[in-house]
């Protein structure tokens, strides 16, 4: 083909995302090469697999196409395919779930796998539920078992040690059902600030509980180990602490398990337990899916939505997928195994709210809803047939019989399962566009630069729209870009008030409704963060949940604004600019309590103070006087002092403690204390559980570039620099 690589008309936020996470790197660290030449390499690389299946095939047909549809920013595949095609590593995937027996030597081998896994960039999900519950017999020592709780935290802590592939850090989703006898402790799990850090949790509802919280009865919790009912519990109460976690904290999430294994397109060789990190990938053990979404934003010309050009790119899309499945190199033999006897993809989408905002479609309605199913049933019926004319010349995948698809009706498909609507965070400021099927976040944004300086950016649909018009003005964008919303703002017409809603603007109903609108023809699932205001009740996301429910989603997964961190969230720049703080003064009455906490030094005597602005000093002294370890402990506490007394948060000093090794760790009450500042960050989490109403975790802050992390998709994911939290 053609190797000039015509220039990519990107945004300068999309070339610096692209620069800092996807490109190829010299030995400096320096980009060593240029999106036009990332997009070549991919196409290439993903064209080449046509050669498995015919070895007289044109592929340079094949790669000018791919290349022309990745350049027109019409369909974007995950991120590993982006930052590994053509390269070492390989590995294209994004999506994996391992399984979890009840033993320790399929915990530590399921473990390893996930190490290998996190090596090379990709994301896993794990069941625990078969997993003894805390205090069960272990009949091969006479002990007791810790619980699915415990080694959730073993595998918390690799994940931590693991960098994936000099690009990211691992993720995790750890589910359990909702008939675990642990399962009141799990719900709880993430309300602890200093634990399960790098995982997302989810509840694996059953419709017999749902039944039951119907009834209003109670619910059997059954022994994985030997399949009995050991207790009962009325199903509401669960059901409530469920809600109210997540009302609390965001989590856990719920999955609707057995709405899931009903969609399990073949039951004859395994059961769905457990998803991506995301929740919208439901997976059979060593299972892989390889992922991908269409711009819709492209999709939209003057006379509304082009369903041709959106048929030729499902197609190409598909067919580009299928590709990957078999270029892929897996991190294990029983992945690739399964992974190319399933051939699962996932083609999903991004830019939905652009569409609707270029057709004049106010998110929150009946007619938005009716444009996403019309959409998604149109790249559905697209993916299915693409796949099948694939199945003509390259064969059914191979566990097609005594699938769903095995049936007169169906007699070709290539792949399992082709669609999915996955988080596309990323990706989407790469293509400019709205985060998958998400509400836009924000009017104006603040988007840090490389020195530190920060830019004002307004939407460019809203700029496309006001420009020209006597109501704009350079006073009013001004306003604007210092609120980050129109809904407040004199001069802006009502119908684009109504227009440009964002996430937090739009009602959580309807956030939900879309959702369903998108699952109803959608093969897996579909990543999606239900917004809420931090004025929400309990029984507002009770209703939610239900709602889900009765609309037929495969999951739910909500954020109370404020729930994960008291920082505001600043999608204007009023609060962004920066400036030197000075501490306030020390008050004159504090009060407080002292912990003790073995170290490997000697025990540790930590007292931590606080007044009517909450904590404000820290004094740390070892039990034995003298040394350099006493004088640094000293300096340590009145650095954290001087921190509290400046405004920063308690959590964001714990994130810098917590974690610090030094050669001498020690246990205290089951807990391994790694050293002196590691033992002062538990003590401050401590203090924060007991005294904060709302716990906060450790996020709110990009940890790459100091810009605001969005809940959306089900993540976190910054849209100044592309960081994400998830795989």
């Amino acid at each position: 083909m053609n190797r000039t690589h015509p220039k990519v008309n990107l945004s300068a936020n999309a070339r610096l995302v692209l620069e800092r996470r996807y490109l190829k790197k010299d030995a400096q660290g320096n980009p060593a090469e240029t999106p036009e030449e990332l997009f070549s390499r991919v196409a290439a690389n993903i064209a080449a697999a046509d050669l498995h299946f015919d070895p007289k095939a044109d592929t340079t047909r094949t790669e000018t196409s791919f290349h022309e549809m990745l350049c027109e920013m019409r369909f974007l595949p995950n991120s590993p395919t982006l930052m590994n095609a053509g390269r070492r590593l390989g590995q294209l995937a994004a999506c994996f779930v391992l399984p979890i027996e009840d033993s320790m030597e399929s915990i530590f081998e399921t473990l390893k796998h996930t190490a290998m896994i996190h090596k090379s960039g990709g994301g896993t999900g794990f069941s625990f539920s078969r997993i003894r519950p805390e205090k069960d017999v272990v009949l091969s020592t006479a002990g007791v078992s810790s619980g699915p709780i415990s080694f959730m935290g073993v595998f918390d802590m690799a994940t931590e040690t693991v960098k994936q592939g000099g690009t990211r850090r691992g993720a995790n989703m750890g589910v359990l059902r909702v008939d675990h006898p642990d399962i009141e402790a799990f719900i709880a799990a993430k309300t602890d600030l200093g634990i399960l850090n790098n995982f997302n949790i989810s509840v694996a509802v059953t419709d017999k509980f749902m039944a039951a919280v119907e009834e209003d009865t109670e619910f059997g919790l059954v022994n994985p180990r030997t399949g009995r009912v050991v207790a009962s519990v009325p199903a509401r109460r669960l059901f409530d602490r469920i809600v109210r976690s997540a009302w609390q904290s965001g989590e856990p999430g719920v999955i609707f398990i057995d709405r899931m294994e009903q969609a399990n397109p073949t039951k004859q060789v395994g059961h769905i337990e457990s998803t991506n990190p995301c929740g919208e990938q439901p997976l059979l053990p060593f299972e892989s899916c390889t992922l991908g979404s269409i711009n819709l934003s492209c999709m939209v010309g003057l006379d509304g939505v082009d369903f041709e050009r959106l048929r030729q790119t499902v197609h190409e899309a598909v067919h580009f997928l299928d590709n990957v499945v078999e270029v892929n190199r897996y991190p294990l033999e029983k992945i690739e195994q399964m992974s190319k006897s399933n051939r699962k993809i996932g083609l999903g989408v991004m830019g939905f709210a652009d569409m609707l905002i270029r057709l004049g479609v106010a998110y929150d309605s009946k007619e938005a809803v009716s444009w996403a199913e019309k959409i998604m049933s149109a790249i559905q019926d697209e993916a299915r047939e693409a796949s099948a004319e694939l199945a003509r010349i390259r064969g059914n995948f191979a566990n097609y019989a005594g699938s769903a698809f095995d049936d007169p009706s169906t007699p070709y498909m290539r792949n399992a399962t082709t669609t999915t609507i996955a988080p596309t965070g990323s990706i989407s400021i790469i293509a400019g566009a709205s985060s998958g099927i998400e509400p836009i976040f924000a009017v104006s944004h603040v988007r840090q630069v490389l020195d530190g300086e920060s830019l004002t950016e307004i939407h460019p649909l809203f700029e496309e729209t006001a420009r020209g018009h006597e109501w704009c003005s350079s006073e009013l964008m001004e306003t604007i870009a210092e609120k980050g919303s129109v809904q407040d703002v004199d001069g802006v017409p009502d119908s684009l008030k109504r227009l440009f809603k964002t996430s937090h603007e739009i009602s959580p109903e309807w956030h939900v409704r879309i959702q369903a609108a998108f699952q109803k023809y959608t093969d897996n699932a579909v990543s999606k963060t239900v917004n809420f205001p931090s004025t929400a009740t309990v029984e507002d996301v009770e209703s939610v949940y239900r709602l889900a429910f009765r609309l037929g989603c495969k999951g739910i997964t909500i954020y109370r604004y404020g729930s994960r961190g008291r920082q505001v969230l600043n999608i204007g720049r009023g609060k962004r600019e920066a400036h030197k703080i000075a501490p306030r003064p020390r008050p004159e009455r504090t009060q407080g309590l002292t912990e003790r906490m073995g170290t490997g030094c000697g025990k540790l005597y930590v007292t931590v103070n606080s007044d009517d602005e909450g904590m404000c000093e820290v004094f740390a002294q070892m039990g034995k006087t003298g040394g350099c370890a006493s004088s640094q402990i000293e300096a340590a506490g009145r650095l954290i002092s001087l921190a509290l007394r400046s405004g920063v948060k308690p959590e964001a000093i714990i994130k810098q403690l917590k974690g610090i090794r030094c050669p001498s760790p020690t246990w205290q009450n089951g807990d391994m204390i790694l050293s002196c500042p590691d033992a002062i960050a538990r003590v401050l989490i401590h203090v924060c559980q007991s005294d904060i109403e709302e716990p906060a975790a450790m996020m709110g802050v990009c940890p790459e570039c100091s810009g605001v992390l969005y809940h959306e998709e089900g993540c976190l994911i910054c849209r100044s620099c592309g960081f994400t939290k998830c795989s």
